[in-house]
């Protein structure tokens, strides 16, 4: 069974995806640059602090905090509207990346200078450039740049670091350091055993209170919305952009891509309005339609 993300309200975290089958799904300059659009703008709305990223052909590197408690939401909405994305422009079918998000829970602020290091120097290492922030497609050209226009906390990372010198230092010394991550019964850690000890036990008071409150944990239960989709897709042979709503068959079939939406893949409806299926109607109608389903489908 799957379990929740080991994480908290504050828990920093270092995010890694690939595309499915190791598919270079940022494979051009406008691909990398609409996923960090919507970084940027995922990123505001779920109010995530973005310390570092790095976008590679087949797969990024993220680090942020969870700062307002809801990771688990903007990963799934993020991926999934990239992958949208994705798949309009370069066709195909199916899921674009190969799983759920891998997430490594990171220790403290000398793990979290670490790993900094660690995802603005990939390029690097993967012989694409000689320098970090020659590299377009990631964070590092940000910091002690004077850019006050980016989304990522440059403040925060500069006062990590403490001087533009200890930057360079740490980037140089990331090629020495071996990033050992380690595991603990319920995700990847980045840390020392105490540390593991302390986040398991959280998570366990987590789960407890979560359990009392009768609430549903958001990834535990929910589904990829592009999985979703594709599901949906597959079973009526027909694409969401090709369903006739003025018909009875297409606002039956939205009807119930609403509540699929809803109980599998855990949108609000503010997200679920953002598709084109239901740009046309408000909020109150949408509440109308979910509810309406809902009772069809029991009868």
């Amino acid at each position: 069974m799957r379990h929740a993300r080991l994480t908290w309200e504050g828990a920093f975290h270092h995010i890694m995806n690939r595309g499915v089958n190791e598919e270079k799904i940022f494979s051009s300059a406008n691909l990398k640059s609409k996923y960090i659009e919507l970084l940027a703008e995922k990123s505001a709305i779920y109010r995530m602090r973005i310390l570092a990223y790095c976008i590679m052909d087949n797969h990024y590197h993220l680090l942020l905090q969870n700062s307002s408690g809801r990771l688990s939401e903007f990963m799934r909405i993020l991926n999934s509207q990239y992958g949208f994305y994705y798949r309009s422009v370069m066709g195909g079918k199916g899921y674009v990346f190969q799983d759920r998000f891998k997430s490594t829970l990171i220790q403290n602020e000398s793990y979290l200078l670490q790993a900094i290091a660690y995802v603005i120097q990939n390029p690097v290492r993967a012989n694409l450039v000689d320098r970090f922030d020659n590299y377009s497609w990631s964070s590092g050209s940000v910091y002690f740049s004077g850019d006050n226009k980016s989304f990522i906390d440059r403040d925060f990372v500069e006062d990590l670091f403490g001087s533009k010198k200890n930057f360079f230092m740490a980037l140089q010394s990331a090629h020495k350091q071996k990033y050992v991550v380690k595991r603990s019964k319920y995700g990847q850690i980045f840390g020392d055993e105490e540390f593991i000890k302390e986040a398991e036990k959280k998570y366990d008071r987590r789960k407890e209170r979560s359990v009392r409150e009768n609430k549903r944990t958001d990834d535990r239960y929910f589904e990829p919305v592009e999985k979703i989709i594709f599901e949906f897709q597959q079973k009526y042979g027909i694409k969401l952009e090709d369903i006739d709503t003025i018909t009875h068959e297409g606002k039956r079939m939205r009807g119930e891509f609403l509540v699929l939406l809803k109980d599998l893949g855990g949108l609000t409806y503010g997200e679920v309005i953002e598709f084109d299926l239901f740009s046309d109607m408000s909020f109150g109608s949408l509440g109308s339609l979910y509810f309406h389903t809902k009772r069809r489908k029991k009868r």
